[in-house]
């Protein structure tokens, strides 16, 4: 397939800057947000009939006014079902400081430690232009945490040493200290991250640390929708894939199969393969909760479609045509035009029937992105 054929025009209010949230004012005047994360909208899109659901029925069956809220996918799930999710645990990984002499205002993204002994992470900085090797960089105005630049990577990409002298868990959780939550771009140049955005861009059963962004889709399950799921007989399976920043990576070709996508770290154990494969042994559906998650579940299924153990990297690059061997089910959000998390959902559901869903949510101002409403896809 093309590239333009996954080009929409999305209006600029349509992408979410905050999650699904309640504004209640105080008695002295000052207003507070309670987030609710599982009640965002949820479009339930049918692969076999070709069909898309989006607002509640009556008792006869009739639509409603009422769009579904993700908090209903525990009606399209019977006991046995598994869905598989990704417990990556995101760090703060923007830090803002300056550089040596100049007192240039500049911008690191960590992106993952190189070595625990030497301190030393790969990292992107903004202005690239100006950050070179031998520089030193600044990130408190009189604290102790200094790097220097030892390497050029990328354009923008750069190796930092710290030289910041105890424990590597003390350094750790200084460094961490310092960053504030790695939201998007198309956020970031909105708004500033809060306190609140290290919460909200996080799943609720986050576990392993390493991920530079959030696996977007998980970000939807509550604590109360979680135990809901459980008590119906709903099992969960947790791999670990560490998201990074390789899925915004604009694609340059417009032939698809010239893309190549950064690779990403996945483990998965035999515990997750064992409550995958007893559900798909007896019938049970199979739910990819996220892109990251079917990447990894499709690099780590075996010929006879059961999952395998893993560890290791994936830069599997999904888009239409594609036969899936695991997964029968997937949660995803709505993506960016041009994206290859749009690609691999219309993998999943069927190029036509998901770009119809896209006009829909437009025209009945779903919110997109990170922060925004909720797509499953059924196949039935």
């Amino acid at each position: 397939m093309k590239l333009s054929q996954f080009r929409f025009r999305l209006p600029e209010e349509r992408l979410a800057l905050e999650p699904p949230h309640k504004v209640f004012k105080n008695d002295d005047g000052t207003e507070e947000k309670v987030y609710r994360r599982d009640e965002c909208r949820m479009m339930v899109v049918h692969r076999k009939s070709q069909t898309i659901d989006m607002f509640e029925k009556d008792a006869e069956g009739n639509d409603t006014d009422r769009f579904i809220q993700f908090r209903s996918i525990i009606d399209y799930f019977d006991e046995g079902d598994v869905m598989v999710l990704n417990d990556t645990k995101v760090f703060p990984a923007r830090l803002f400081g300056t550089k040596e002499k100049t007192d240039a205002k500049i911008e690191v993204f960590l992106l993952r430690e190189l070595n625990e002994e030497l301190r030393l992470w790969d990292v992107l900085v903004e202005p690239a232009r100006k950050i070179r090797i031998g520089n030193k960089l600044f990130f408190e105005d009189d604290g102790p945490m200094v790097a220097e630049v030892i390497d050029n990577t990328t354009s923008r990409g750069r190796t930092l040493r710290f030289l910041y002298d105890c424990p590597h868990d003390e350094f750790k959780e200084e460094l961490f200290a310092l960053g504030t939550a790695p939201l998007p771009r198309y956020i970031i140049d909105k708004r500033e991250a809060t306190p609140d955005d290290m919460e909200n861009f996080q799943t609720i059963y986050a576990k392993n640390e390493g991920a530079v962004t959030a696996p977007a889709s998980g970000l939807h399950f509550s604590r109360e929708l979680m135990k809901r799921l459980e008590i119906k007989g709903v099992n969960f399976s947790f791999i670990t894939v560490h998201c990074g920043l390789g899925a915004f990576d604009s694609i340059e070709v417009e032939d698809l199969t010239k893309h190549k996508m950064s690779s990403e770290q996945i483990i998965i154990h035999d515990d997750a393969c064992r409550v995958v494969n007893a559900a798909k042994e007896n019938g049970h559906h199979i739910c990819a909760v996220g892109v990251s998650t079917m990447r990894a579940t499709e690099s780590a299924v075996g010929t006879d479609g059961l999952l395998k153990e893993y560890e290791g990297w994936t830069n599997r690059f999904i888009f239409p045509p594609y036969e899936f061997g695991l997964a029968d089910r997937m949660v995803a959000n709505f993506y960016h035009s041009e994206s290859t998390m749009l690609m691999a959902t219309a993998a999943f559901g069927g190029y036509d029937l998901i770009m119809e869903a896209y006009q829909k949510a437009i025209e009945h101002e779903y919110n997109f992105g990170c922060y925004g409403d909720a797509m499953l896809i059924l196949d039935d």
